[in-house]
């Protein structure tokens, strides 16, 4: 088996010191995706550099403070890239891909947009922008016998069932119905499959995301938005996949929980 886990860490200071560090050092996952970790490679906590066993890429914004994503793995990539091409996207951390034996792991951080301003813009111009990477890497990865699953947080609630007050959310960013198209064509026109909804097809959630505000956690008002978005043959060899919510909101070292699939690893 091949284990893959997806999660915002929200900082990763601030998450080193809430219970990341431990969750890495439990985690059966082989390869880790990391986003939001809004970081240099110099300000990385100590203790999590010192973890035995991993073979890190660290993809920092060239805004400081901002984005950054991150692929840690147990067997060191046979190859590795930062950004997909894109003039302005490739320095803004929020895209990092490497190669394991047969699979192509990348680690996304979609941005979150805002209804009526430039961020919206940004979103969309990202959106576009990425479909076509999306196409790309797909018949490159089949003309090399290669899979490919897009890990994290792509900002973006597909479905009704992927978010708990999608009624009130229909006009906000994150559940617009152009946002919503959008992925859709991930799936059909692009030819992806969306491996967590594929294993729980007729359930709401599971959610990925609650706001800190309120009583969000508690009541499970939450945004499934956290995804992990393969090749058809990957997607297939998928035997389990889960949401790893912790048990109390105290608990919690994110906002967003790690997304977790256990794929067959013979081909």
């Amino acid at each position: 088996m091949i284990v893959v886990s997806t999660v915002n860490v929200n900082g990763i200071r601030a998450a080193a010191k809430k219970g990341l560090v431990e969750w890495l050092a439990a985690t059966k996952a082989d390869v880790v995706c990391l986003q939001e970790v809004r970081a240099e490679q110099g300000q990385i906590p100590a203790e999590l550099l010192a973890l035995e066993g991993w073979h890190a890429v660290w993809a920092p914004a060239a805004a400081k403070g901002r984005a950054g994503v991150a692929l840690l793995s147990r067997r060191a990539p046979e190859r590795t890239v930062i950004g997909f091409g894109s003039t302005e996207f490739d320095a803004s951390g929020r895209y990092v891909e490497i190669d394991v034996p047969g699979l192509t792991v990348a680690s996304l951080y979609l941005p979150s947009g805002e209804v009526g301003t430039d961020r919206q813009d940004e979103k969309e111009r990202f959106m576009a922008e990425f479909l076509d990477h999306l196409v790309r890497l797909r018949a490159s990865a089949a003309a090399e016998g290669r899979e490919v699953v897009v890990c994290g947080d792509w900002n973006i609630a597909h479905r009704e069932d992927d978010l708990k007050n999608w009624k009130s959310n229909q006009k906000n960013a994150g559940f617009l119905p152009e946002e919503r198209a959008w992925l859709t064509r991930v799936l059909d026109e692009a030819g992806y499959v969306d491996v967590v909804r594929a294993q729980h097809p007729d359930q709401p959630g599971p959610y990925t995301w609650w706001s800190y505000r309120g009583r969000a956690f508690d009541n499970d008002s939450g945004w499934r938005i956290d995804y992990q978005i393969a090749t058809p043959g990957l997607a297939a060899r998928a035997v389990e996949a889960y949401v790893e919510r912790a048990a109390t909101h105290p608990a919690r070292w994110s906002d967003h929980a790690p997304v977790t699939v256990v794929y067959d690893d013979r081909a």
